[in-house]
């Protein structure tokens, strides 16, 4: 993988953050179908990827405070593993306007690197079999393909099973 820019020279602040970061990524662009039931399961169908390798980022609430989940597409967030990886209680997913607000990017389209403000992240323990991942690059129809260690280092994430099939 090169170092990459999104063409145009016009980015998200994802690939800004990965770019000022000098990490190799790519960036894969796809016509995004406002019908698709899933955003991530779309990425993953359209880029010919497997689903497993393809993640989406979803925002909890953690005893109060907004946490990032990072899990395969082909599965769901376990709420309670995810509490207990950053050490609380009760999770319950987050209200997608505090989400949107929280991150600087819109539902679909959000990414867990580049966000307005930094969030406890935990990314589901199924990465480190990755030799890359693919995660929004910040804009419904457009993912990064980057190192699972890249994505862990820059969000200072924790790695535990917080995905479920």
């Amino acid at each position: 993988m090169a170092k990459g820019r999104t063409k145009g020279g016009q980015g998200t602040p994802a690939t800004v953050a990965l770019t000022r970061e000098g990490v190799a990524f790519t960036t894969h662009a796809y016509t995004h179908d406002p019908d698709a039931a899933s955003y991530g399961e779309e990425a993953a169908t359209v880029l010919g990827v497997p689903a497993e390798r393809v993640f989406k980022t979803l925002l909890a609430d953690v005893d109060g405070a907004l946490t990032v989940a990072v899990v395969p597409v082909a599965g769901r967030l376990d709420l309670k593993a995810l509490a207990a990886a950053v050490g609380g209680k009760r999770a319950a997913m987050a209200d997608p306007a505090a989400a949107e607000r929280a991150t600087g990017y819109v539902l679909g389209g959000i990414s867990p690197l580049g966000q307005k403000r930094r969030h406890p992240t935990v990314v589901d323990a199924s990465v480190l079999a990755l030799e890359t991942v693919y995660v929004s690059a910040g804009r419904r129809g457009l993912e990064i393909e980057l190192a699972p260690a890249d994505l862990i280092r820059l969000t200072d994430a924790v790695t535990a099973p917080v995905g479920r099939v």
